[in-house]
């Protein structure tokens, strides 16, 4: 089976990449700029043709999400615009898509972790731009499986994993927001979800459960908390540590307001595809590991 993901240097195209490499069933190729531009909806259609996909996931998107405040047109081009293009592409080519989307769909007032069928209300452009994204991959596609996640970490990219090893390098202690709850998701694990979902897709031709899932970590924790794990594991792996200090949202302005509440519920993502994660402690263990210097 060959899937195409959009963008070369993401988290989950990064970790589909390493993931395809120790299985001989599944060949991944990721297709990014110049030759796949979302801001260049005229490149879409080519670059993934040429892929030959028997499935499109869509991952590359705009993230900046406190810059996204600035530059609304551009976030809206690559989560909206763009993503829908790929969608559309996927079924010009008669294949299934998966569109990678975001807690932040969500304004995190809910008492509990969200469901599917909870009503949407981003808080800031960024995810307003994911919302109409996955709008405009279900209006394209019919065969499309959008997959909500949060708090994404892993040994690729930027992170926030990977932001407090560096800081507790050149730190002895770290100020980290104590007040917004999630449910951290390492990319390794959403890379496996998803070639878990390519092989339900190629054994069963009759699958119909199309449509919106989280997929996130097992577990929940607060940033500070999710911190405090990270630093203690990295000293006991004998890397760098600091001492972390709980502040609240507002000890830390940011120009987007984040959701105070991102826990998502993947109770019916196991449940149709029968897939079981790891809890977050876990999956974080693992990445910090190989984060660790040689």
């Amino acid at each position: 089976m060959r899937l195409a993901v959009t963008g070369r240097e993401g988290q989950v195209a990064a970790s589909l990449i390493e993931a395809a490499r120790s299985r001989s069933d599944v060949e991944v190729v990721a297709v990014g700029r110049p030759t796949l531009d979302l801001t260049r909806p005229d490149t879409v259609f080519p670059a993934l043709e040429a892929a030959r996909p028997d499935l499109v996931v869509s991952a590359a998107a705009y993230t900046a999400v406190d810059q996204a405040e600035d530059e609304s047109d551009l976030a809206f081009a690559v989560n909206a615009v763009g993503a829908g293009k790929v969608a559309e592409a996927a079924a010009r080519l008669g294949v299934p898509v998966i569109q990678i989307s975001t807690d932040y769909v969500f304004d995190g007032t809910k008492d509990g972790a969200y469901v599917e069928t909870d009503a949407t209300a981003p808080l800031g452009v960024y995810g307003a731009s994911k919302l109409a994204g996955e709008q405009a991959v279900a209006a394209a596609n019919p065969r499309h499986l959008i997959l909500r996640t949060a708090w994404v970490y892993s040994p690729f990219g930027k992170n926030f994993v990977k932001t407090m090893l560096r800081l507790a390098a050149e730190r002895e202690e770290i100020s980290v927001v104590a007040d917004q709850t999630g449910t951290p998701s390492s990319a390794l694990d959403i890379a496996d979800a998803i070639l878990h979902v390519a092989a339900r897709l190629r054994d069963d031709q009759n699958f119909a459960a199309w449509g919106i899932y989280h997929l996130a970590g097992s577990g929940e924790t607060n940033w500070s908390g999710f911190a405090r794990h990270i630093l203690d594991t990295s000293r006991a792996f004998g890397g760098p540590h600091a001492r972390v200090r709980d502040i609240a949202t507002t000890d830390y302005p940011t120009k987007a307001r984040r959701p105070a509440n991102s826990r998502l519920s993947s109770e019916k993502f196991a449940i149709t595809f029968q897939w079981t994660k790891s809890e977050w402690r876990h999956s974080a263990e693992s990445i910090i590991r190989r984060l660790m210097p040689s």
